[in-house]
């Protein structure tokens, strides 16, 4: 026995000289500290994982725009998913926790103008500045997963996403009405210009244009994609369900696409109707003199145009009016005089001349024919709202994907054969008086792969949405040459567990992904549809600034002083408004990420954004939530202080009775108990961290609050309380958890075994996530309201009709005599429920 624990003191000692604290226990924490822990156990912190076999769970945070620099949106994102990913690692999963880099797109190549160099320049300059500035935030990402999409190794596969749409007529090019950004020279989506008709972007005033552009037919999965929403497999979409609703519109009607002779060449446009039946039965259309084919008319009159339908075959009557009141967001409309009477009233009014004779129809049935009829000729009969339009992808600037597609006046559109992928954007010196591909001569020259004639390529490059439909599925296969990735790598780890976002995101790209995750999944290359199980959209952090009442001219916050209750500015004494708002340097409310990892290190800096305010909340930065952190990891600090200490002086006489001792012990095991079963609720099912932080304040509070130190130096439990205390809050401050470990690894007469809950000669990130002691657990959903009035006696009997209960007790019952164990505990609505439950809504 002896030999045995010499060996065992002799491992552990080698562990400690290799692992070993900084043994500053002595000192007041402060920020010179704290740089040094992080510098002694950076390379611990940023170390990936193995997988050894662990079922994996995916978490994914929204890739960045490399910009240059991180801004504190940038911090908060990636503190959640870092620490989610690290909580599910502590809980025996495998977590895939990549990153990368939306990199195409006016913001880097306008900066590259002004600085006349290639936007690749700027951009891979970014980049590198960005990757430094996230590793000394300690963020643990996988950078073997590592995608660029301005790379060619990457766009090469969004090249070959879109020929797989235009192979299935879901790509495709037509003049439109669009959106004109007078300063970047472009063309924005709808969805790019905000209710004041104007660019999200530059800001200024839209110009409305008719333009050729490259559209995704994405109405056409609008009914699944609205559908999907009402799926059990998305959770916590919460307010993001009626977003993307809103967005889509309820999909109460059908196109069809029509044709109609312009200027001698047959061009093709969409009808839609929320009465299918017409699509049959209709006698005229009436169309809006906007709509880009009368525009392209030479000289239309009412009784010269006439289209075909395809549904029925038949050409109809085409009339151009502009007073009537078309479905919301259409120009084009079908009427029926024959059957509605509404239609033969609005024909009889425009002097439509139509038929007398009524038709009685079986209206229910039409309209099943009718969409029936539509799919089989592949013409349209997919259901969508008649506010949705297709995806505007075209745009007319060089930093993009180019669209792989050549124009040859003998064969027309040709898509670029899959083995000539990538189309590579040329390579240019400087940034001078290029920002469109067209202007490249000796670029756009080629040859037509059908005909092998001359041709030309095109020239706009695809709108980055594109980019960004798609690549949580290439973090899973990053690597291949094949494929843009294959469904063996990508079965079992989507869709993803949860992905980390900002808000504003929650709509457009958001729509995006989840169409293109539709398309793939029907191409039979994934094993799910919905792309996201679950989302966590995360506030803006907002800063406060200051404008001058007079003129609304922003200042900087050091020309701000307050008297009273009132600002003004210091030189002239003139009113100022303050109020919260994005960060912004145009307006001074920014905060620098570089300043707080330089004063507080990067553990306080995640603790800070992390604390207080839950995620989904907007976060009102201010150096005021600084005491409150800064205080308890110095509460922390003294803690394993005067541990070490009591454990290095141990009392030879006892001054508590036993009944005292025991006292202390239930509490801080009761204590344990209860607030490792509400920080692991709000870690893993509302992902509401700031609770859960909030939960290890309070276990440092028992910690601290007249634990005599006979209970400091004798107790299992208190040393027990202590490691789970540190090993829950390592996910968040994981080099200040590890200097932490170490010091309590290196305690004299530890009183706790290496167990499932600790494994002593582990690091901390090493450990598993604990548990509370006690009987079986099971999950169930419950309702919020239903906790009022749930009874000890109630919950017991809920927990025992459960199905993987029900089996366990049964196993147990033939091997000896079970006996049921509840502890109550009290939860968040102030009413007792047993410890064999956990909720989880």
């Amino acid at each position: 026995m002896r030999r045995t624990h010499l060996f065992r003191n002799f491992r552990q000692c080698f562990v400690y000289r290799r692992k070993s604290s900084l043994r500053l226990w002595e000192q007041d924490i402060n920020t010179e500290i704290k740089l040094n822990i992080e510098k002694q156990w950076s390379n611990v912190v940023r170390r990936s994982a193995p997988n050894n076999g662990m079922k994996p769970y995916y978490v994914l945070p929204m890739f960045p725009y490399p910009s240059g620099n991180l801004h504190m949106g940038h911090v908060r994102v990636y503190s959640i998913s870092d620490t989610i990913a690290r909580f599910e690692q502590l809980n025996g999963r495998y977590s895939i926790h990549p990153i990368g880099w939306d990199a195409f797109g006016l913001p880097a190549e306008n900066a590259a103008i002004e600085r006349n160099i290639p936007p690749s320049q700027w951009t891979k300059s970014n980049i590198n500045s960005m990757k430094n500035q996230l590793e000394k935030l300690g963020f643990n990402f996988d950078w073997k997963r590592e995608i660029s999409t301005c790379d060619p190794g990457y766009y090469k596969w969004t090249q070959f996403i879109f020929l797989k749409l235009f192979e299935k007529g879901l790509a495709y090019q037509s003049k439109a009405q669009v959106n004109w950004d007078p300063v970047d020279m472009t063309v924005l989506a709808d969805e790019q210009v905000d209710d004041l008709g104007c660019s999200w972007r530059s800001g200024v005033k839209v110009e409305k244009k008719y333009l050729t552009q490259w559209f995704i037919k994405t109405t056409k999965f609008a009914k699944a994609l609205y559908d999907g929403l009402d799926s059990d497999e998305l959770e916590n979409w919460k307010d993001i369900i009626n977003l993307q609703k809103h967005w889509i519109g309820e999909c109460d009607g059908v196109v069809v696409t029509f044709k109609l002779e312009v200027n001698g060449e047959m061009k093709t446009f969409d009808v839609w109707t929320s009465e299918p039946y017409k699509f049959i039965h209709g006698d005229f259309l009436i169309i809006n003199s906007s709509h880009p084919l009368i525009q392209d008319l030479k000289s239309h009159g009412r009784s010269t145009l006439v289209c075909l339908n395809p549904v029925s075959n038949c050409e109809l009557p085409v009339y151009v009016v502009d007073d009537f009141n078309y479905p919301e967001g259409r120009n084009v409309y079908i009427g029926c005089s024959q059957i509605d009477s509404e239609d033969k009233k609005a024909a009889q009014l425009l002097n439509i001349p139509v038929s007398r004779q009524q038709l009685k129809i079986d209206i229910e049935r039409e309209n099943s024919q009718a969409v029936e009829m539509a799919l089989k000729k592949n013409v349209g009969g997919h259901f969508v709202s008649s506010k949705l339009k297709d995806w505007l992808i075209s745009r007319q600037r060089y930093w993009g994907t180019p669209i792989p597609i050549i124009h040859c006046k003998t064969c027309g559109t040709v898509p670029v054969p899959y083995e000539d992928l990538p189309v590579e954007l040329p390579e240019i010196q400087s940034s001078a008086g290029i920002q469109t591909l067209e202007k490249l001569e000796h670029w756009k020259k080629c040859i037509c792969p059908k005909c092998q004639s001359s041709a030309t390529r095109e020239t706009d490059t695809m709108d980055t949405f594109v980019d960004s439909s798609w690549y949580y599925y290439r973090f899973l296969d990053p690597n291949n040459k094949l494929m843009p990735f294959s469904k063996e790598q990508v079965v079992d780890h989507m869709p993803v567990d949860i992905y980390v976002g900002g808000k504003e995101h929650a709509v457009l790209h958001l729509y995006y992904a989840r169409f293109m995750s539709y398309f793939l999944h029907s191409l039979g290359w994934t094993p799910t549809k919905e792309p996201f199980k679950k989302l966590v959209v995360q506030g803006m952090v907002m800063g406060q600034s200051y404008k001058l009442k007079s003129s609304g001219k922003y200042i900087p916050p050091d020309r701000v002083e307050k008297v009273g209750k009132e600002y003004i500015e210091k030189n002239t004494g003139e009113a100022v408004i303050t109020q919260w708002e994005k960060m912004s340097k145009s307006k001074y409310n920014g905060e620098n990420p570089e300043r707080l990892l330089a004063t507080y290190g990067c553990d306080t800096t995640r603790l800070l954004i992390l604390a207080d305010v839950p995620p989904a909340t907007p976060r009102r930065w201010s150096d005021a939530t600084l005491p409150g952190v800064l205080n308890w990891q110095h509460r922390l600090w003294m803690t394993m202080r005067e541990f070490l200490n009591h454990r290095n002086n141990v009392p030879e006489v006892n001054t508590l009775t036993p009944e005292e001792y025991n006292k202390h012990e239930y509490k801080i095991w009761d204590s344990r108990n209860y607030l490792i079963a509400t920080t692991t609720y709000h870690f893993k099912h509302t992902q509401k961290l700031s609770v859960g932080i909030s939960r290890l304040q309070s276990l440092t509070s028992v910690l601290r609050n007249k634990v005599p130190p006979e209970v400091i130096t004798k107790s299992k439990e208190y040393e027990k309380a202590l490691a789970v205390l540190i090993i829950m809050l390592a996910p968040v401050t994981p080099h200040f958890c590890s200097e932490l470990w170490a010091g309590l690894q290196s305690a004299p007469h530890r009183l706790t075994e290496s167990s499932n809950m600790i494994d002593w000669g582990k690091g901390v990130l090493e450990q598993t996530w604990p548990k509370v002691d006690g009987a079986d657990r099971c999950e169930l959903k419950l309702k919020s309201s239903d906790l009022l009035s749930l009874t000890h006696e109630k919950a017991v009997q809920m927990m025992l009709n459960q199905e993987s209960v029900k089996k366990r007790l049964t196993t147990e019952i033939h091997k000896t005599k079970f006996e049921l164990i509840s502890t109550m505990i009290i939860d968040d609505f102030g009413k007792g429920v047993a410890s064999g439950l956990h909720m989880i809504s």
